[in-house]
């Protein structure tokens, strides 16, 4: 997806910096300027979600991954609300508002590079919409856990206010008030609950920002967003029910962990064993449930990997990889999930040990 701007074009900084200018309260203008051209368009409690996601599209700056997330819950906002017949009614109320609101940055420069950023931003918009299914945009969430196993890294336990349709092994864009308009993807760690409430594991990196909000300063109590699911490539085949392997790098455990918890919801009589890589044993962030999933299920065979701990037993010393072929059989699905780094060579190394294609899951298009 092309970015709307190029990133070291000047009028990017210059829109940038202006939008970042805007206070809380332009939102309230936007959707009463939208109101008196085309009243009945859009909620006023949903102005606010949607003119920051709105004005991140148009600034851009975002990496692809991160896009893609946002253009996820737009389009869907486009679909929902049937709003693609007034797109340029939206850009026009969208333009007028940060101009009045980012004076004195705004000037006739921006003007006109923020009218050439509406013609592409249109055009994503359009395909993202054509592309959504039906139904929410957002579900609004309640943070009601919010635990540290290690330095940089957060267990959250949220609620919907509506129970989040989506299956193990998906996607979902997240979004933090903290940061308006900033969406990043995460996969529930667990099978849909009774309860409704959704695992979240979230490893704070150098440059992201939603993620350091969430893992440093996001507290019980607070709201979340969190967009419509999204396949990655990972979730189990309904028709299939073959002996698992599930390699797991870092907090890509979160996805293969959730469909652990989909066969236990449902035996079927297929075996499971779980990789789980880290460098050291400290490093292994969900130890406690993941022990408590094997010892309740003796199907289940979960293994560490730790790269770098001379006091690890020698069968689990190494690479999640190398842990993994180890142990793969015949006729195994395996799926794989974590850093990028332990992704690039994964399918070529298991073709060249004989794993057929079809049998390797890994995500596509989305980063941890």
């Amino acid at each position: 997806m092309p970015t709307v701007i190029d990133d070291d074009h000047p009028a990017r900084v210059g829109l940038a910096a202006a939008w970042e200018s805007v206070d809380a309260r332009a939102a309230g203008d936007f959707w009463c300027t939208l109101e008196d051209r085309r009243p009945g368009l859009l909620p006023q409690r949903d102005a606010p979600l949607f003119f920051a996601a709105l004005g991140r599209l148009l600034v851009g700056g975002d990496d692809p991954a991160n896009r893609a997330a946002l253009l996820r819950v737009l389009g869907h906002a486009y679909r929902h609300f049937d709003l693609l017949p007034h797109a340029t009614t939206i850009g026009d109320a969208l333009l007028a508002t940060v101009a009045r609101h980012a004076r004195p940055l705004w000037t006739p420069q921006l003007t006109i590079a923020a009218d050439r950023a509406l013609c592409p931003a249109k055009r994503a918009l359009r395909r993202a919409a054509a592309q959504a299914g039906d139904g929410r945009a957002w579900w609004h969430v309640e943070v009601i856990g919010h635990d540290r196993p290690s330095p940089d890294i957060a267990i959250l336990t949220v609620r919907p206010w509506r129970r989040l349709p989506f299956q193990p092994g998906q996607a979902v864009p997240v979004c933090t008030p903290r940061l308006p308009g900033h969406w990043r993807w995460l996969s529930p760690a667990n099978a849909p609950r009774a309860d409704g409430t959704v695992e979240l594991h979230v490893r704070a990196v150098p440059a992201g920002t939603v993620s350091h909000r969430l893992v440093h300063d996001v507290r019980p109590g607070e709201l979340l967003w969190l967009g419509p699911p999204v396949d990655t490539g990972l979730s189990l085949e309904p028709s299939s029910t073959s002996d698992l392997l599930l390699v797991a790098g870092g907090t890509g455990l979160a996805p293969l962990r959730a469909l652990v918890e989909q066969v236990a919801a449902a035996p079927d009589g297929r075996r499971v064993t779980l990789i789980v890589g880290a460098r050291t044993f400290t490093d292994l962030y969900d130890a406690i449930a993941l022990d408590k999933l094997q010892c309740a299920h003796d199907w289940l065979t979960i293994v560490p990997a730790l790269s770098d701990d001379q006091c690890a037993e020698p069968a689990e010393q190494g690479d999640a990889l190398t842990i993994a072929l180890e142990h793969h059989q015949p006729g195994q699905d395996i799926y794989l999930c974590g850093p990028p780094a332990m992704l690039a060579g994964a399918r070529p190394r298991l073709r060249a040990r004989g794993v057929p294609a079809a049998r390797i899951h890994l995500p596509e298009g989305f980063t941890r």
